[in-house]
């Protein structure tokens, strides 16, 4: 993710955007990596299903890992996105974009899925 952001940048600076406002962000912003479901939330829906191991690969899968703003992960923390938007307070201190968002958690959750029946799959 950071060398297809770096390459993004063309001029040695990484170039993301934000998963949850759609803004630019630049190498020396303070962004973070975010998992649209938390690690927890996952091992909570799939602990009786898979093992330890197979849950870290289903919470890295790439369409749950995206970068947002410092800001916006520290005030999500693990909440599920839907429960932090539902805050109208964090959806305009934060400048989200609900349709950008909704997409974004939509992706995440397709990922998701695929990975764990992927996984499953295997057996």
């Amino acid at each position: 993710m950071h060398q297809d952001a770096l390459t993004k940048g063309g001029d040695g600076i990484a170039l993301f955007t934000d998963c949850y406002t759609g803004e630019t962000l630049r190498g020396g912003d303070r962004y973070d990596y975010e998992h649209i479901r938390s690690s927890e939330d996952v091992f909570m829906t799939y602990r009786d299903r898979l093992t330890n191991t197979e849950i870290a690969q289903v919470v890295n899968c790439p369409e749950n890992v995206a970068v947002t703003l410092r800001t916006i992960n520290q005030s999500k923390g693990k909440m599920r996105m839907e429960a932090w938007m539902a805050n109208s307070n964090n959806v305009s201190n934060h400048s989200i974009s609900m349709a950008i968002s909704k997409r974004r958690v939509a992706n995440a959750d397709l990922g998701i899925k695929n990975k764990v029946e992927e996984i499953l799959s295997r057996r």
